[in-house]
């Protein structure tokens, strides 16, 4: 079997990954460096290889490693991925289903791109830090375009409080600024995806990593901020140092997909909040005794973010159910015995107004007899 150093963040870890994962009749190991329409770049040792997706019918993605082996008409094919160690997923934009669409693979951090020339989105960096924590690698939040806006200060110093947990690095690809402190945040031979809006600078910020134009730019309207998609795919880009980077088209929607550890991670507080409270069934919705109200009534707590807390676990409760038959069946039911029940306390209440004004046994007054 070949073993040899791949420049695509080949690591004793990952060597150990293939070793703990073998196949039959695997000689080289590879790495997913694009995908393609029919096609999968992959690198092979020194080499790029466009080999057709796996025959096992294996979904492979851009970060994926790859079991090599020969073909019978003496090249090569994909024969296996191997399990993934991280993985940035959202659920498919502009769908109503469950499924899950994979956006990077195999990655050590994912990189939450933050422009400083628009206005700053919370709810959306909430949501992106809760899928960046849950795709198993650690979220660092990169500030870019310090060099064009005045209000870079005031923005930094925002992101810092709602991002509170994940390192903050502020960048000028412009200027150079900041590069080497984004470099010393990612291990050694460590891949990080980029993930971020049209137009926030990611590409503009590869190049100032590599140190030459290896990526597309393009303006960004200054009326609503929107850029052209610069990068259409998903690639792996390799630093000298061993990096490896990978850049993704600006991603407008994040629809959350089984982020449950995503939200425990980045609120903690809240879910800390949520169990001091006196009744252990407390709603939060004026309850005596609710921590969480009275830590939003003492500033302790922003209310902006306890409704977005609540937003994000109404989606992953919804996508649970759209996934779990079952589980859609029970909620039916419980909502038609919620329903039930409110008819029921409206016929009663209305039965109790009649007897106070007409005194006890007025329901049966009036009544004809036959």
């Amino acid at each position: 079997m070949n073993i040899y150093p791949l420049l695509y963040g080949y690591t004793p870890a990952v060597a150990q990954h293939f070793e703990d994962h073998p196949l039959p009749d695997a000689r080289e190991r590879g790495r997913v460096v694009r995908v393609d329409r029919n096609l999968l770049l992959v690198a092979v040792g020194p080499d790029l290889l466009h080999l057709p997706y796996p025959l096992s019918g294996e979904t492979a993605m851009t970060g994926d490693w790859v079991w090599i082996g020969p073909n019978r008409a003496g090249g090569r094919q994909i024969l296996g991925v191997l399990p993934r160690r991280s993985e940035l997923s959202r659920k498919r934009a502009f769908e109503d289903s469950s499924a899950a669409q994979v956006l990077a693979a195999n990655m050590d951090m994912v990189g939450v791109v933050v422009p400083v020339d628009r206005p700053l989105t919370h709810n959306r960096l909430e949501r992106t830090l809760v899928a960046a924590w849950d795709s198993g690698a650690t979220p660092l939040v990169i500030i870019t375009k310090a060099d064009l806006a005045a209000v870079a200060d005031d923005v930094v110093g925002k992101v810092i409080l709602q991002a509170a947990g994940v390192a903050v690095v502020t960048t000028s690809a412009e200027n150079g600024d900041g590069i080497d402190e984004l470099l010393a945040h990612i291990p050694a031979s460590g891949t990080i995806v980029l993930l971020g809006p049209s137009g926030a600078g990611k590409s503009t910020l590869i190049n100032a990593l590599v140190g030459r134009d290896v990526q597309d730019t393009g303006e960004v309207r200054s009326g609503d901020f929107k850029g052209k998609h610069t990068t259409t795919s998903r690639a792996l880009v390799p630093l000298p140092n061993g990096t490896v980077l990978m850049d993704t088209p600006g991603v407008r929607g994040f629809g959350l997909f089984d982020a449950e550890d995503g939200i425990g991670e980045m609120f903690g507080d809240v879910e800390v909040l949520a169990g001091q409270c006196r009744f252990s069934d407390c709603a939060h919705q004026g309850e005596p005794g609710c921590a969480v109200q009275e830590a939003i009534a003492d500033g302790v707590l922003e209310e902006r973010r306890w409704h977005n807390y609540q937003k994000l676990q109404r989606e992953l409760a919804a996508l649970a159910r759209r996934s779990d038959a079952a589980a859609q069946r029970a909620y039916q039911r419980e909502w038609h015995q919620k329903v039930v029940a409110a008819g029921k306390s409206q016929r009663w209440a209305e039965r109790e107004t009649v007897e106070r004004k007409e005194g006890p046994g007025s329901r049966g007054r009036g009544r004809k007899r036959r």
